[in-house]
């Protein structure tokens, strides 16, 4: 599918699912601007996005978490683009925590980046796709958001949080062409597994009945460029133009959204 003269931006363009975003709009045509708070990854990932084409990468700082730093870093894209067609919001934080004893500085910092950043980052595309006549907003929700986490209790409110969002802002901005969608994927990613690699072996054993026993394509979690950028690339094309207000499980059949 091409997405030729698409213009998007990509947060936490760094690693991870964003990383593999980035480079699958590249290799489909689209102009693309990737933003991190780690400079030295987000700059790695274009340069070796580049060096693939057919399309074109840039990197800009950003903390989606604080609205100043949104706003600029998004204004300088937009510059630089020429107009805005595409976020696609991957930026997050996890860890571990339960309920019982999540700290108020964890929960904070949980909804400062995860909720907060979505807010601030959908309700800044907006303002410029709403003058373009539209576009797509590609949130990332989590199965972690629809069902207890035992061990992620911050990172589960936070989630369930973004689907509620990304739902009533799909209400919302609908009638100026802009939808918006959220992934909810089961994706191998460093932030995945730094954070199991935090849990006790008693937790690991939970995870694994949680998370892995039900995802009946492979038993393991996709890879990131294989699995979900098809996805990706379907969300930011016109394919998806009739699309909006949805929870979009990439997941293997990890889980069912109602």
């Amino acid at each position: 599918m091409d997405l030729k003269d698409k213009r998007i931006i990509v947060t936490g363009s760094g690693r991870g699912m964003g990383e593999a975003s980035l480079k699958v709009f590249v290799k489909a045509g689209a102009n693309v601007i990737g933003m991190d708070i780690k400079d030295e990854m987000g700059s790695s990932v274009c340069e070796t996005a580049n060096k693939i084409g057919p399309g074109s990468s840039s990197y800009l700082h950003v903390d989606v978490s604080n609205h100043q730093s949104v706003k600029d870093s998004f204004s300088k894209a937009v510059d630089i683009l020429g107009g805005l067609d595409v976020l696609a919001h991957p930026a997050g934080i996890q860890s571990s925590s339960d309920a019982g004893s999540v700290s108020v500085e964890d929960w904070d910092h949980m909804f400062a980046v995860n909720v907060r950043g979505t807010m601030l980052t959908n309700q800044t595309a907006y303002k410029y796709m709403k003058k373009n006549g539209g576009g797509s907003i590609i949130n990332f929700g989590s199965i972690s958001g629809q069902r207890p986490e035992p061990s992620a209790a911050a990172y589960s409110a936070a989630k369930g949080a973004v689907h509620s969002w990304t739902r009533t802002a799909a209400g919302t901005w609908g009638k100026d062409n802009v939808r918006v969608n959220a992934i909810l994927p089961a994706i191998a990613t460093p932030m995945f597994e730094e954070a199991v690699a935090s849990l006790t072996e008693e937790e690991n054993s939970a995870n694994y009945w949680i998370n892995f026993r039900n995802i009946f394509i492979g038993g393991k979690y996709g890879d990131a460029e294989r699995d979900l950028g098809p996805v990706m690339i379907f969300f930011a094309s016109e394919a998806s133009r009739f699309i909006t207000g949805q929870l979009i499980p990439v997941d293997g059949g990890q889980t069912n959204v109602r």
